[in-house]
């Protein structure tokens, strides 16, 4: 081994030391093995930032930008109300995510589906009273097992494909991996619903300030318009999309209040008066497309600058003693009222007569101009930067239709993941599906500048020759080995260099080994290949060898050790079935 190889495998092996370790955060752990690997040489001034310019960090930034405006189009949750109504178990639940993102990945980039499906887990989640934890590590894990079905699954299929017609003159097809492939997936997604045990109930542990904040009882009241879906159709039904997070308080018709039996009919024009959480509320207006007290601010903003805010009304505000009615808050200020939260009250008049008090939390809709000013003239303080969703304009399927561009033409070749998933998520901006003063919020900063800071240290890997070191010293030790052996070994391999070079490039360094030393051990080559691309294919053990894992490493709150108590069985399990599956479906003499 030569000083520069000795000194790659010595970075590297601390960085993991110290990221198993978790005594620090995961992108300071990895700027400290950047500079240190620039100190020591094996990192040239000149390369050190080029992690910054990769296409992984910008397919994982634009996958997080798309998967905001997803979410926040509320077409995920209306979907999940009206095909799977009934799914209120952990295991129900995660097997639908599971089936669907593993199904998706064998026809589109596995990052596109386990973006679409990121908002789901998160919904489920909300539902089950669960951690996403639980969701996220299983749902990244049956993505990249989705992506072994067919050749435009994951890129290892690809590469390997590609490598193929170079070796024998003939290149896999479509669908020559999907005997393997789908039997894996198959196995794996079984063991993901069974075994999701394994996953640590996690919190995300760089959570904002908004997150932290958990006001539960908002008042609030929403009219029933004539045409909505909700006319003719009884309270429970409406309340159903509220997930028990939201009850109706009362029902004002004309001049008479109704109690709030389940069974009442809705009818054009009841006004409703529900108390629950923002989120809540917000699925049962949005669901039930019902009208907000105040009145539009078409005229007083544009669409795209209308937002809600939280504010608490201070000991000094001049609101306190009055009401909305009274303040003439959308005719004065061009500002509604969308709701009230008061500690300990359950508040039973309509929300414009609320006799407002110091203390009571206040959900706001106004521009972006005008809401700050009325907070620092009325004294209220702003609870935090945090996304209100109650009350804001959204465009249901625009986001998808966004979405499905992208991953279209990738599937058609027409553009690298990267220039079509940054296209994605600029077009979530142009047309006003995430607000430009959000864009940033959906940013994962600490998930990207890991992946930034670690490109150029996990490189050294292949810039100091450390893996042709590896490589000879596997084609040795598989060389003495039985044809079953050595086909094991070369998976194992495949799987344990890819978090250290990503798994294009993994394939491209074992690929040739593994096809050389099966021609010199007499051996046809296809069954190496297709060892290489699976191992390639699956990382299981770490958050930094393939972006699906990354990209739910930050939502999920997990911590670098996590990966293996899931991913070890996992990969395991994987090793045993694709080798025989292997030598049956590819046979090597």
């Amino acid at each position: 081994m030569t000083t520069q190889q000795i000194l790659a495998f010595g970075v590297i092996g601390l960085m993991m030391a110290v990221f198993i370790w978790d005594r620090f955060r995961y992108d300071l752990v990895a700027c400290c093995a950047l500079v240190l690997a620039v100190c020591v040489g094996i990192v040239p001034f000149d390369k050190a930032f080029s992690g910054f310019s990769d296409d992984i960090v910008i397919i994982v930034g634009s996958a997080l930008v798309v998967s905001a405006g997803v979410a926040r189009s509320g077409i995920v949750d209306s979907t999940i109300k009206r095909f799977f109504p009934n799914l209120n178990t952990l295991h129900t639940q995660l097997a639908l995510l599971l089936v669907v993102v593993a199904v998706l990945s064998a026809f589109i980039k596995n990052i596109g589906a386990l973006a679409i499906m990121i908002p789901v887990a998160f919904q489920f989640a909300r539902k089950s009273g669960k951690s996403p934890s639980l969701y996220l590590m299983p749902m990244s894990f049956a993505a990249l097992l989705g992506g072994l079905m067919t050749q435009i699954g994951t890129s290892p299929n690809i590469v390997v494909s590609r490598l193929r017609a170079e070796i024998t003159g003939t290149p896999f097809t479509m669908f020559d991996f999907t005997p393997v492939g789908a039997t894996l997936a198959l196995v794996g997604v079984v063991f993901l619903i069974f075994f999701h045990w394994l996953v640590p109930e996690r919190q995300n542990e760089t959570p904002s300030l908004e997150e932290a904040l958990d006001v539960k009882a908002y008042f609030s009241e929403a009219t029933v318009v004539e045409g909505s879906p909700t006319e003719g159709k009884q309270l429970s039904d409406l309340l159903h999309a509220g997930d028990g997070d939201a009850v109706a308080t009362a029902i004002l018709r004309g001049h008479t209040r109704l109690s709030p039996f389940p069974d009442v009919e809705m009818k054009s024009g009841d006004t409703l008066l529900l108390e629950g959480t923002p989120d809540a509320l917000d699925r049962i207006v949005s669901n039930g497309k019902l009208k907000l007290s105040g009145k539009p601010l078409d005229g007083t903003a544009e669409r795209s600058d209308v937002i809600s805010i939280e504010a608490v009304i201070t000991a000094e505000s001049q609101l306190i003693g009055w009401s909305a009615r009274q303040l003439s808050l959308h005719n004065r200020r061009g500002i509604n009222l969308l709701a009230v939260s008061r500690q300990g009250h359950r508040l039973s008049e309509r929300l414009s007569e609320v006799t407002l008090r110091a203390g009571d939390v206040l959900v706001l809709q106004g521009s972006r101009r005008n809401l700050p000013g009325f907070l620092q003239d009325f004294t209220c303080l702003p609870l935090a930067q945090r996304e209100i969703l109650l009350g804001t304009p959204r465009r249901a399927y625009v986001p998808i239709i966004i979405l499905l561009a992208a991953m279209g033409i990738t599937a058609a070749g027409l553009a690298p993941v990267s220039v079509a998933f940054f296209c994605a998520a600029l077009a979530m901006v142009v047309f006003r599906v995430v607000p430009l003063v959000d864009v940033y919020k959906a940013l994962d900063a600490p998930i990207l500048i890991m992946l930034a800071a670690l490109i150029p240290v996990s490189d050294t890997m292949r810039t100091t020759g450390g893996s042709e070191l590896i490589a000879g010293w596997l084609g040795h030790l598989a060389a003495q080995m039985p044809h079953y052996g050595a086909l094991a070994l070369i998976l194992v391999t495949a799987m344990a260099v890819t978090p250290f070079l990503n798994n294009a490039a993994t394939v491209l360094v074992m690929a040739p080994i593994a096809a050389s030393f099966a021609q010199t051990l007499g051996y046809k080559p296809d069954a190496f290949l297709m060892a290489v691309a699976i191992g390639a294919g699956c990382d299981f053990l770490t958050p930094i060898g393939h972006q699906c894992n990354t990209l739910v490493f930050g939502p999920g709150g997990y911590r670098f050790s996590d990966y293996p108590r899931l991913g070890l069985p996992l990969s395991a399990l994987i090793i045993l079935v694709s080798v025989p599956l292997l030598l049956y479906v590819w046979p090597v003499t």
